[in-house]
């Protein structure tokens, strides 16, 4: 029998990096007073977004132990928010999630997603400090990144002259002429966030962090929408280079809203052909009672991506999918 290969240099070095950045987090969140906590992996809910897939398994035990279908969670928000909502004050998570789909250069059905909630907080002040995080993150290795702040709106009109809560489907779909889309079923919501993939994205430098604030209400997700012409989601997105890092809220607490969302995302799932969801009743039951907060999940490996300099999630993980 061939005895394994030793493991290369280059996962070496990567396994290296990423313990030296989990170190550097959890020092961050200390020294700010946060609390680390841990949050379950199975739920008996599931996230209706009809974005993200969720895997799911079943629990062969007493039938007395709860519901027997389980979903292997896409984040930990739903348990943190249960946490503030009983009062456990500024918390984060660094943990494993797991989304279905795809897996290759830049996707790996596994990783880790570090979020954390700042109670009395609003979206731009969180925005500022997990700019500071990335900091602290480009640090280890001795770099550090020049920072732009531009609301959504400002973000299309500065890169494509273009105004996202305005134009036409047709005037969006006009600089995507050369990239080849199966157009059939496309939302407006469908276009822009392809318009940010290939046309606004790519256009961050690799030494720039990009904080894009204020979305469409459309895209509200679990944010808070501030009314005004247009109404405004209280959401907001950092990049580092070409790479979305983190998706972070003004969080809604609004339970009968919450609930209409989580409703509407299924109805947009039997539209598509897609399973239809669990709602989070536990999540529902207290999000009334959830302090006024900002939280934001931030991808660690699109992170460690950023600083070994590659754009092959492989080359950040000790196993690919395909290894697993």
């Amino acid at each position: 029998m061939t005895p394994p290969s030793a493991t290369p240099e280059p996962t070496v070095a990567a396994l290296q990096l990423r313990a030296r950045l989990y170190a550097r987090i959890r020092a961050f969140f200390a020294e700010r007073g946060v609390l680390e906590v841990e949050t379950p992996i199975l739920s008996a809910a599931g996230n209706t977004e009809p974005n993200i897939e969720s895997f799911c398994t079943t629990f062969g035990g007493h039938l007395d132990a709860g519901s027997r279908q389980r979903w292997l969670r896409t984040s930990p928000e739903y348990p943190l928010k249960r946490l503030l909502a009983a009062g456990i004050g500024d918390c984060y998570e660094l943990g494993r999630v797991f989304r279905d789909g795809e897996a290759g250069r830049r996707h790996n059905p596994e990783f880790t997603m570090l979020e954390w909630y700042r109670v009395g907080w609003d979206h731009l002040r969180l925005a500022d400090e997990t700019v500071e995080l990335v900091q602290a993150a480009l640090a280890l290795l001795g770099r550090r990144a020049e920072v732009t702040r531009s609301s959504y709106r400002e973000w299309f009109a500065d890169v494509l002259g273009l105004d996202p809560f305005t134009a036409s489907i047709e005037q969006l779909r006009a600089p995507l002429a050369d990239v080849r889309i199966d157009a059939g079923e496309l939302s407006r919501d469908d276009w822009l966030d392809l318009l940010i993939t290939h046309r606004l994205q790519p256009e961050i430098a690799r030494d720039r962090i990009a904080v894009i604030h204020d979305f469409p209400a459309t895209q509200c997700a679990l944010a808070r929408i501030r009314a005004g012409e247009p109404p405004l989601a209280e959401r907001f997105e950092l990049y580092l280079g070409p790479y979305e890092l983190a998706n972070g809220y003004h969080e809604l607490n609004d339970a009968a809203e919450q609930r209409v969302r989580f409703e509407r995302d299924n109805a947009r799932r039997r539209a598509r052909g897609q399973r239809e969801l669990p709602l989070d009743e536990r999540l529902l039951a207290v999000l009334d009672r959830l302090p006024a907060c900002a939280g934001v999940a931030l991808g660690v490996e699109r992170l460690l991506m950023c600083l070994a300099q590659t754009d092959d999630i492989r080359d950040v993980l000790a196993f690919g999918f395909a290894q697993a």
